[in-house]
């Protein structure tokens, strides 16, 4: 279960994981191989996610056989949560509660969130205060900063293609470092 709590961070506590503030276009999206791929999971537990409506895809779902489910950077980030709070132990059911309140965040509430369990219940940590509080209860726990499993999954998402939902052409990034545009240069070269 998950314990709802107000949002009290001040803002810049974290760091700002956008700095442009140009978040990830919600029209932009992954298939199935490159989301396994970015969270770390297999494609069978994507498909049983898929099916049990876990965690569906937002930006396109597959219709029939040959139709391709494409899967936002909101999606494949809430992915890979969900895989370490099962590699922790964590139940199935207990996540899906996890999920449904990280599902109605925005991109950037997420980034202020850390997630803590004690095996059993799942604790929605926003402020140090908070994480004072759980922690003085004496039990063992473990945190989950969802802020680093977002910029892990920025680090390495734009390695994988990607294709927008209404067929448009993808934006390349204005600002990018040495390493992207490398990477870059290869491609094309």
């Amino acid at each position: 279960m998950v314990e709802e709590k107000p949002v009290q961070v001040a803002s810049g506590e974290q760091g700002e994981l956008f700095p442009d503030d140009r978040l990830p276009d919600e029209l932009v999206g992954y298939r199935g191989p490159a989301a396994c791929q970015i969270a770390g999971i297999t494609y069978r537990q994507l498909d049983y996610w898929a099916r049990t409506k876990l965690i569906a895809p937002s930006i396109r779902t597959a219709h029939g056989s040959g139709s391709q489910r494409l899967y936002s950077f909101k999606d494949i980030l809430v992915l890979k949560v969900v895989k370490r709070l099962l590699d922790t132990g964590v139940s199935l059911q207990n996540i899906r509660v996890a999920v449904e309140h990280l599902r109605v965040r925005g991109v950037r509430d997420l980034a202020r969130v850390t997630l803590f369990s004690d095996g059993t219940t799942v604790y929605e940590c926003t402020s140090p205060e908070e994480i004072v509080d759980l922690l003085q209860g004496g039990q063992g726990v473990f945190g989950i900063a969802v802020s680093g499993a977002m910029q892990e999954i920025s680090g390495t998402i734009h390695e994988f293609p990607a294709e927008r939902a209404d067929g448009g052409e993808i934006e390349e990034p204005v600002h990018s470092d040495e390493l992207t545009q490398r990477r870059n240069a290869r491609r094309t070269g």
